[in-house]
């Protein structure tokens, strides 16, 4: 796999993001007690705040899995190394889903995609960050153009929080379904 996109706005997009998680999860042979999420972003541009507002909803749902920034607490271009290094730190063999928005082409704006590549967070606006993520799941949320920091500026909050919601939810299910959970017991032991 290389990429899977699908398109937030249609009605089965949250269940075909499910699918290829856990699909992906289990193809790695991935321990549910190795996972933590980093929702990175900030809530200081609408186009950028898709991290946090993942996380926001992570953190409520999912309080069984470690979830890194949220609309209070962002990760950001900022605080991300010493994040990175937090985690490091604290689990012994993290899997780590990262979350971003990205910028893309028209046709693609709306649209969910998951890797399992790491993300190459600040790429869209040229800022020099650590890629980061065993799996990486981006919303394209704007063009990519020049000037790529105005294009977030400007984005539109209905598509973000039309991605947020397709996002966390397909998490949010990955985990607590009862398919999710046959090897995943230690989530809620």
């Amino acid at each position: 796999m290389t990429h899977f996109y699908c398109n937030a706005f249609e009605k089965n997009a949250t269940y075909q993001l499910k699918n290829k998680l856990l699909t992906t999860l289990e193809q790695n042979k991935v321990d549910a007690k190795d996972i933590v999420i980093l929702c990175i972003g900030t809530d200081r541009a609408t186009g950028d705040c898709l991290g946090p507002l993942v996380g926001e909803h992570l953190m409520q749902v999912l309080p069984h899995i470690p979830v890194y920034g949220n609309l209070e607490n962002p990760i950001h271009a900022l605080n991300l190394e010493e994040t990175i290094f937090s985690i490091y730190q604290q689990y012994d063999n993290p899997f780590i889903i990262a979350i971003d928005a990205s910028l893309g082409v028209s046709e693609h704006i709306g649209y969910a995609t998951l890797s399992q590549k790491p993300l190459k967070p600040g790429k869209g606006v040229n800022k020099k960050l650590p890629a980061i993520g065993n799996l990486s799941i981006t919303g394209i949320v704007n063009v990519a153009g020049f000037p790529n920091s105005i294009l977030l500026q400007s984005t539109r909050l209905h598509t973000v929080m039309t991605l947020a919601d397709c996002i966390s939810n397909a998490i949010y299910l990955s985990f607590t379904e009862d398919r999710a959970l046959e090897n995943q017991s230690i989530l809620y032991s």
